[in-house]
């Protein structure tokens, strides 16, 4: 064992105490640690309070929307202008059957496309069939 006698412990105590003093004495003092937390805190501060107010401003968004969406639910329903209807026509086959067809009003084809517009839409599959596209 290194340290068996009193003097032993007491040399060891008094050089750990030097080392001690002679670190505390040659330490610059630690300004720039502190200015550097400093300005940390005060970026942090801002950055708090930048987020508190974006989330004040995002919880008044979602109370307004939350009134607007009961006055809409509470407010009578308004009619939806009537379409043409459809027209449902009978025809005969070659055997002497009856079959019901129905044709389309034109105002819902136009609004289905655009009149001159060749791109073809999922369900549009009789003008769909001949196409490239």
């Amino acid at each position: 064992m290194l340290f068996t006698t009193p003097t032993q412990w007491l040399a060891l105590a008094v050089a750990l105490i030097a080392g001690w003093l002679l670190g505390l004495a040659s330490h610059p003092g630690g300004r720039k640690w502190k200015q550097r937390y400093v300005d940390e805190r005060d970026v942090h501060g801002r950055t708090r309070k930048d987020l508190d107010a974006r989330i004040a401003d995002q919880d008044a968004r979602i109370a307004e929307l939350t009134r607007e969406n009961e006055r809409l639910a509470r407010a009578t329903p308004v009619a939806a202008p009537a379409m043409a209807s459809d027209r449902v026509v009978t025809t005969r086959d070659h055997l002497g059957r009856d079959h019901l067809a129905t044709t389309h009003a034109p105002l819902a084809q136009s609004a289905a496309r655009p009149a001159g517009s060749m791109r073809a839409r999922w369900f549009d599959w009789k003008n769909r069939v001949g196409t490239n596209g």
